[in-house]
């Protein structure tokens, strides 16, 4: 099967098409024939080697995190899906690899595409929404009435997210440059602060949630717009313990871990607030209740740009050089 992969960390020049062996099929498995895939900064960060201590990668590696499709072949223990279903994922962690023709994927991180979709808008949502949901619902717990930031509000996760905050009840602001303001209103934000004017930490307060995407300074500020008893749950800051505990980190790990939040969790404290690192998982049980919310209009994709999948390198450049305008890049294989 065609692919594009890496042969070895840190060669941006090295993401190159090549041809691979097609996935075995597991019993759990469903194989899927990609009709679309999307660029994640995950992406970058796999290619660049930048998390090669969390996901111990065996190269050559298939790159790519997100994936609709139709199933081709199914494991003899598969009971969820049948050939001819036509699927989104995010592959387990594991077993990315989704710029290639097929991918075998376990059932449990499948589900059936929202048929309100095209194949390029279903491909732009499985890791984006599953962060969402991940942050929103499971961590945050966000209730109807609370107050929720969502930074970038245009980039891929946070188009998503304020739609989903706006779906959960909450009352989403969001930041945004001054040429996407009114797309983040559009997508249901009540505030949105243009970063290019205003400081949001000056304009913002007592805040229940914040989702950052941003890290660094931005973070930093976040934690002065929450109120006591809040939560900055961020995708970009320093990972956790309790993300060490989650990768069964050996004992080295966690607590390098823990020393790259010490600051950032102190401060959090001081104001009596809390801040945890979100890596996201798989979860097909997940994607169905997004699904839900999709096809009730509640959500919808937003689409930067589709690339041809011989130009997959130049998406990933295009992702880098921060040229998408707003939403996600998707590569197509039709």
């Amino acid at each position: 099967m065609k692919t594009f992969m890496i042969e070895r960390y840190d060669d941006k020049a090295g993401v190159r098409a090549a041809d691979m062996p097609d996935p075995q099929v597991g019993a759990d498995d469903v194989l899927v024939r990609i009709h679309a895939a999307s660029v994640n900064p995950l992406d970058l960060k796999i290619r660049d080697g930048d998390l090669k201590a969390i996901l111990p990668y065996r190269l050559p590696l298939i790159l790519g995190n997100d994936l609709a499709g139709t199933v081709v072949q199914v494991g003899s223990a598969v009971t969820r899906f049948a050939v001819g279903d036509e699927v989104y994922a995010r592959p387990d962690q594991d077993r990315i690899g989704t710029f290639a023709e097929l991918i075998a994927v376990h059932q449990d991180d499948v589900a059936i595409k929202p048929a309100t979709l095209t194949m390029e808008e279903a491909a732009s949502l499985p890791l984006v929404a599953l962060t969402s949901w991940q942050a929103l619902v499971e961590r945050a717990h966000v209730q109807p009435g609370q107050k929720v930031l969502i930074h970038a509000g245009s980039g891929g996760l946070g188009t998503i997210a304020v739609q989903l905050a706006k779906a959960l009840g909450a009352h989403v602001a969001a930041t945004a440059s001054t040429a996407k303001v009114d797309l983040v209103k559009d997508l249901g934000a009540d505030i949105v602060v243009d970063y290019k004017k205003q400081d949001f930490e000056t304009v913002l307060h007592d805040y229940d949630v914040v989702l950052d995407s941003l890290g660094g300074e931005t973070l930093e500020k976040s934690l002065r717009v929450l109120k006591p008893g809040g939560k900055v749950i961020s995708v970009a800051g320093p990972p956790d313990a309790a993300f060490a505990r989650e990768l069964d980190a050996n004992a080295i790990l966690r607590l390098a871990m823990s020393a790259l939040s010490f600051k950032t969790r102190r401060r959090a404290k001081r104001r009596h607030v809390t801040y945890s690192f979100l890596f996201m998982k798989a979860g097909g049980d997940q994607l169905r209740k997004l699904t839900a919310l999709i096809e009730a209009g509640k959500i919808r994709p937003v689409v930067d740009r589709v690339f041809p999948f011989n130009q997959t390198r130049e998406a990933m450049e295009y992702v880098e050089k921060g040229r998408a305008k707003a939403g996600k890049v998707v590569v197509t294989m039709v």
